[in-house]
């Protein structure tokens, strides 16, 4: 089982963090808001908080296992899951080995395999990370944010981005590997759950089309599409907010009969577009 935190009341709601990060480190800006209908829980995956690594490498269907058995610790029988970067591979994992339990699947910026370019970044990044010499952070920064988010920051700004310990969980190279060697394609068609696949935009690490893919691949699921990078939820934490909620009122039949909210895109059938990204407040950029 995994260390987590809890929050709120009510359905379950279990949000999944990426690489080197933690449930609260990933989704706190948003985890109060949900928490005031749902019951949030926030499992940290293995080598991040309080969860420790295990003696061998890292395996999605392992831990996706572990999520459910978290959730059911936690109270949770039936529950929607969220998940971010690698934790909506392990987020399609949890969906497909616990049909019976899982109410909806929620992925954000996700992929279901490395695509060449992410692969080269992953690979990138777990060099970074081994040699220790404080590059991590400028590095991370600039793969994780978008250029519309790096470009409104005051140089101030931009220095505490980068010196901020981002990314730095004790188990972040076994992340970086479980990434680097992840394909949950067979697992797309066994999601039964209700599905959102949101892609963001300005995202640097993981490109759009990975979106693209996970919603080809699962039956019924819908695209929507946000403008931050990488690290939305730190960019654009009300947006997402918006759709995520939108997305459980319908999983739990609030408001049915009401028409699709317009983030949202069927992607059955052939060609697959994205709805335009979801406007945010202007800000203007600096000289």
């Amino acid at each position: 089982m995994l260390a987590y935190d809890i929050r709120g009341r009510g359905p379950g709601l279990v949000l999944l963090h990426g690489i080197g990060s933690t449930g609260t480190g990933t989704w706190g800006a948003l985890a109060d808001r949900l928490a005031a209908d749902h019951t949030v829980v926030l499992p940290d995956l293995p080598g991040s908080g309080r969860s420790p690594l295990p003696g061998g490498p890292l395996e999605t269907g392992a831990l996706a296992d572990q999520v459910l058995a978290t959730a059911r610790a936690a109270g949770l029988g039936d529950f929607v899951v969220a998940g971010a970067s690698v934790g909506a591979a392990v987020a399609v994992a949890v969906a497909a080995h616990g049909p019976d339990r899982v109410r909806g699947l929620f992925t954000l910026a996700g992929f279901a395999r490395p695509r060449t370019a992410l692969w080269l970044s992953l690979e990138l990044w777990a060099s970074v990370a081994a040699r220790q010499d404080g590059t991590s952070g400028s590095f991370l920064t600039s793969l994780c944010f978008s250029e519309e988010h790096l470009a409104s920051l005051t140089p101030e700004e931009e220095q505490r981005l980068a010196a901020r310990p981002v990314a730095s969980a004790p188990g972040t190279s076994q992340q970086i590997a479980l990434a680097l060697g992840l394909d949950v394609r067979r697992l797309l068609p066994a999601v039964a759950a209700p599905t959102l696949v949101v892609a963001a935009m300005g995202d640097r690490l993981v490109a759009p089309e990975h979106s693209v893919e996970l919603a080809e691949g699962i039956p019924g699921a819908r695209l929507a599409a946000v403008r931050g990078g990488h690290a939305a939820t730190v960019e654009e934490p009300e947006r997402i907010g918006d759709i995520l909620t939108d997305f459980l009122r319908e999983v739990h039949g609030r408001g049915a009969g009401t028409p699709e909210p317009p983030a949202f895109q069927r992607t059955s059938g052939t060609g697959r577009r994205f709805l335009p990204a979801l406007p945010r407040p202007a800000r203007p950029a600096r000289p």
